[in-house]
This record gives C-alpha cells, structure tokens and sequence, in this order.
C-alpha cells in the first residue's frame, strides 16, 4: 500500500473538510476557500478531524491515484491555513520590477517593458527593484504564474541574467576564447 496514500491527514483548529458523493472535495479555512473534484476510483472519508483516502484495489493506475489524491487534499488544507509563496529574483544591469496597481511591470533589457496581470487568487508584492514574493492559497496556482513570469527571461547560462527562483542555482559556462 502507498506510504503515502495510508498516512491521515489531520485537520488543523479551524479547517472544514466536505466531500459529497460525486468525490468533490470543499475544504474552508482561515484563508480562504479550495475546491476540487477528485476521481471517482478513490475514496475519501472524513473523520472528525481526520482525512482519510483508500483505494479499491491494487491496480497501477489507482495506487498512483492513491497516493496524487491524498497529497492534493494535504496541499489543499496547507494553502487555506497557511498558503503558499514563491520568491522571484531579477539579475541583470538595469532589470527592474515594479508593481502599477494590479500589474507588474517589468524592465528586462528588451526595447519594451513587460507588462504581467495579476491572476485572481494571486497577489504580487515587489519588497525590492529585484525581488517578486508570489503567494495564493492555490499551490497549482502559485507554482503556475511563478513560472509564467520567470519564462519572460528565464536566466542564461554565460552571465547569468534573467529572473531566477530565489533557491534556484543557475550554472555558469565559460565562455568562448578567442583564437590565436
């Protein structure tokens, strides 16, 4: 049986888990509100505070539901109690970000600037010229407009610039020697 798929997940002070008999799964919070309908196959049982999913049978197909299903209701319960955030870092002379209402408006050496909306369930913060703090209760979605915004530039191996998580390590090359 899945490791993962056997271990409950037990509900923090405050969280509302529901499930209805089509396996669509409403789980409130402080933060908010995620919903999400999950495959017929699995099944979720709620008890007291404690969420618990179990499989048919041992089929591939329902042992990788299994353990998918239980990690998408534990990231569901994290995201309305505490959320989700990515950290963006912009490396480069004269690259700057700055946030004009619900945009961000970002200058990345192109002849324009490029200009992101904010998603709904999202928001933006610029603490500095250089830095992007993404959070949302949503991980899938969090995860999603951060990468969005980092396919504007995504960094280069040889000077290293362009917009980079702020955990990633981006290996440099060597560039080219001339000849002699």
């Amino acid at each position: 049986m899945s490791r993962i798929g056997r271990a409950p997940i037990t509900l923090p002070a405050g969280v509302e888990v529901t499930v209805d008999s089509s396996n669509h799964i409403t789980v409130k919070g402080p933060k908010g509100t995620l919903e999400r309908d999950l495959v017929p196959q699995i099944k979720v049982e709620v008890e007291g505070n404690v969420v618990k999913v179990s499989r048919p049978n041992d089929e591939k197909k329902n042992r990788s539901l299994h353990g998918l299903t239980r990690t998408l209701i534990a990231n569901m319960v994290e995201g309305v109690t505490n959320g989700f955030s990515k950290t963006l870092e912009i490396h480069g002379v004269g690259f700057r970000v700055t946030k004009e209402g619900k945009k961000l408006v970002m200058n990345l050496g192109f002849s324009h600037q490029v200009i992101v909306e904010e998603v709904p369930g999202i928001t933006v913060e610029v603490p500095s010229a250089n830095q992007i703090i993404i959070k949302g209760i949503d991980k899938q979605l969090v995860g999603q407009f951060a990468a969005d915004v980092r396919s504007k530039r995504p960094p280069e191996p040889y000077q290293g610039k362009g917009i980079r998580y702020s955990n990633e390590y981006v290996r440099r090359k060597e560039g080219k020697t001339g000849a002699k």
